[in-house]
């Protein structure tokens, strides 16, 4: 069943510097009619590569296999931009929940999409922003 999917980079981040995507992760993007993120996702998945490439944490294939396909992931969403309107939702966006910044900069573009298109799901490794996507 085709639905739509918000990606939050640290799932995509955290399959593909693994392994590749991981079977379900990978799964999940295929069965997604629409795939969307934020701005935000390009800008931490590309620091996350300059990071990994300057701790020496993987070879460079790896990481050059790796942002290969995070490039092509991305050229296939809708990239949702840091609006005010974003902006303005996570300074108030999950009150009780202990996420940071950019958890809430995520949560908040998730929270506005899905107004637009009410079964938004998200994919995420983050256990503290899916529990705050989830109670929102």
């Amino acid at each position: 069943m085709a639905r739509p999917l918000y990606l939050d980079s640290s799932a995509i981040l955290r399959s593909v510097l693994e392994q590749g995507l991981s079977p379900d992760v990978e799964a999940q993007i295929s069965r997604a009619d629409i795939l969307l993120t934020s701005r935000l996702s390009l800008v931490e998945t590309a620091r996350a590569f300059l990071r990994v490439r300057a701790l020496g944490e993987k070879p460079e294939g790896v990481i050059a296999d790796a942002e290969r396909s995070v490039r092509n992931l991305w050229r296939h969403c809708e990239i949702w931009e840091l609006s005010p309107e974003v902006c303005e939702l996570a300074e108030r966006v999950a009150p009780t929940t202990l996420l940071r910044s950019l958890d809430a900069l995520h949560l908040a573009t998730f929270t506005l999409a899905r107004r637009e298109i009410g079964d938004l799901e998200l994919l995420t490794a983050d256990v503290r922003l899916r529990e705050a996507a989830e109670a929102s």
